[in-house]
């Protein structure tokens, strides 16, 4: 797939055409509200789909319906986003990047209605990249549990309708982006150090490793099993944010649900401390107290 003469060929159709023509060409799509960004489908981004009848049949429903992609190797595609708010903006901190290297390598650089910028790299199906937020930057990466609003989607603004439109192509070879050094550049922060609670020593990236691999059905509970863990090694609640944030997101989980299950696990440890059994693994003590955890969340 030459992702840039994708977008440029779908830059001037319907949506629904281009839904099509990024099925064709084996990009899943799913249809998002009409001048927004919201899913429409019950599972967003995991129901997008390349089967021309099912595409037919959303655009059928929903004919006014933007367009959206998933991000990492579901949809082939990560991308940098480069927001404008009344806040921020990015372009000071991606003009940094790409000085040092860390943003060259993309394939199409799209512009937002925002005034922002979307930059498209090929995703490597052999390294997975967690999506992530760095707020101060106003930069964000998506990748894995992630999907972006693609061309020729419009968003409602402030300004009345904005198209989201291809500005460049590259003309060279496109590469993938290398998303943990471009965050440590933009967002800079000391690597967890391991803490302890009683009889047990906490490896803070074993734990979001096995945050980011939990499954549909297991994500809130492991999140919030996790940070009950954090909390009662001492760490705050900004740190436990920075520590398994993107690991939620990487499975699944959207940033409001993952602050609000942080919050809830911090407040339960307060009331009602938590303990795990000596060499008792996460998996282990998650499955032996569910309900204990859950009566705790309320």
């Amino acid at each position: 797939m030459d992702l840039g003469e994708l977008l440029r060929a779908t830059a001037r159709v319907p949506v629904a055409e281009a839904a099509r023509r990024y099925a064709a060409a084996g990009v899943p799509v799913f249809p998002l509200v009409p001048g927004g960004k919201r899913p429409l489908t019950e599972h967003g981004f995991h129901d997008a789909s390349t089967d021309w009848r099912q595409i037919a049949a959303w655009w059928s429903r929903w004919p006014g319906a933007n367009l959206g992609v998933p991000t990492g190797a579901a949809g082939g595609v990560d991308v940098v986003d480069v927001d404008v708010h009344p806040s921020g903006s990015g372009f000071a901190a991606f003009e940094r990047a790409r000085r040092a290297g860390l943003v060259d390598g993309w394939a199409v650089l799209v512009r937002t209605p925002s005034g922002g910028l979307h930059a498209y790299y090929p995703a490597d199906p052999g390294r997975p990249q967690p999506s992530w937020q760095a707020a101060k930057a106003h930069v964000d990466f998506r990748g894995a549990g992630g999907y972006i609003v693609a061309p020729p989607s419009t968003v409602t603004t402030g300004q009345g309708r904005r198209l989201y439109h291809v500005v460049a192509v590259t003309a060279g070879e496109s590469g993938a982006v290398d998303a943990a050094a471009l965050r440590e550049f933009l967002d800079p922060r000391p690597a967890p150090s391991a803490r302890s609670w009683p009889g047990r020593e906490l490896d803070a990236g074993r734990l979001a490793g096995w945050v980011a691999a939990r499954g549909e059905g297991e994500r809130n509970r492991g999140l919030f099993w996790a940070s009950c863990r954090l909390a009662e090694a001492g760490l705050s609640p900004a740190e436990a944010h920075t520590v398994l944030g993107a690991a939620a997101e990487h499975a699944g989980l959207p940033a409001p649900e993952i602050a609000a299950t942080i919050r809830s696990a911090y407040r339960a440890v307060t009331a009602l401390p938590v303990t795990t059994p000596r060499g008792a693994a996460p998996e282990d003590a998650l499955a032996a107290r569910p309900d204990r955890l859950a009566s705790a969340a309320l």
